[in-house]
C-alpha cells in the first residue's frame, strides 16, 4: 500500500481472543502526513455490507435481498454482493481504495490488478444481460475527496474500467470516518474518471 509505510508513523490494531486464529492482532490503520488509512483491506466489504444491511447506503434501500460472496452467473469467480429487489438484481462489487495523491485525488489500484479487470468485465456482462452493475470504491483514507482510477498505474484498469461506464456500470465512491473506536462508512465522495 503506497503511501502508508514510512517508519515511525502511528499504528492502530485490534486484537482478537480467537484461539483458532495464527495471529492475535490485525492491523487496521496507518496515520500518515495525508491522513488516516484503512489498511485492512477485507473491512471493506464489511463496511458495505453493514451500510447495506441498515439502508444506510445511497440508492441501494430498495433492495431487501442481500447475499454476499454471490458467484458470477457463467463464470468462476464471485461478486462481493448480488442484491435483489422483486425481480430486479444488483451485482455489486467493492473495491479498497487507499492511493492518496496532492490535493486529495485518490486512485484505484495501488497495483497492477488482474483479477480487477476481470471484475469490471463481469459486471459489464451483467449490465448487458439487463442487471445493474456497480463498482464502489470504500475509500478508506481520510486525505481523499475523490475517486479516480490510476492511470499511471494500471492503464489496462483504466480502460477496462472506461468500457464498463460506457455500457451502463455505476462507479460510486463513499469516505469513511476513521476514529480510534470506529471505521464506519461516510458520504459519497465524487469519481472523477
Amino acid at each position: 500500500m503506497t503511501g502508508c509505510a514510512d517508519p515511525g508513523s502511528e499504528v492502530w490494531y485490534s486484537r482478537s481472543d480467537n484461539p483458532d486464529r495464527k495471529y492475535a492482532h490485525t492491523l487496521e490503520v496507518v496515520c500518515t502526513d495525508a491522513g488516516r488509512v484503512g489498511v485492512n483491506t477485507g473491512r471493506a466489504n464489511a463496511l458495505i455490507a453493514e451500510a447495506l444491511e441498515e439502508a444506510r447506503l445511497t440508492g441501494f434501500g430498495r433492495y431487501s435481498e442481500i447475499r454476499r460472496e454471490a458467484a458470477i452467473p457463467g463464470e468462476s469467480g464471485r461478486f462481493d454482493f448480488r442484491l435483489r429487489a422483486g425481480a430486479e438484481v444488483c451485482w455489486l462489487e467493492v473495491k479498497s481504495m487507499t492511493l492518496c495523491h496532492p490535493g486529495g485525488r485518490g486512485a484505484f489500484p495501488d497495483a497492477v490488478s488482474q483479477r480487477a479487470q476481470r471484475h469490471l468485465a463481469a459486471l459489464r456482462d451483467r449490465r448487458r444481460a439487463g442487471d445493474r452493475a456497480v463498482l464502489i470504491f470504500c475509500v478508506q483514507h481520510t486525505g481523499i475527496r475523490y475517486a479516480t482510477a490510476a492511470e499511471e498505474i494500471d492503464p489496462h484498469y483504466v480502460q477496462a474500467l472506461r468500457l464498463a461506464v460506457d455500457s451502463g456500470v455505476e462507479v460510486l465512491a463513499f469516505g469513511c470516518r476513521i476514529e480510534p473506536d470506529e471505521i464506519i462508512l461516510a458520504d459519497p465522495l465524487p469519481v472523477r474518471l
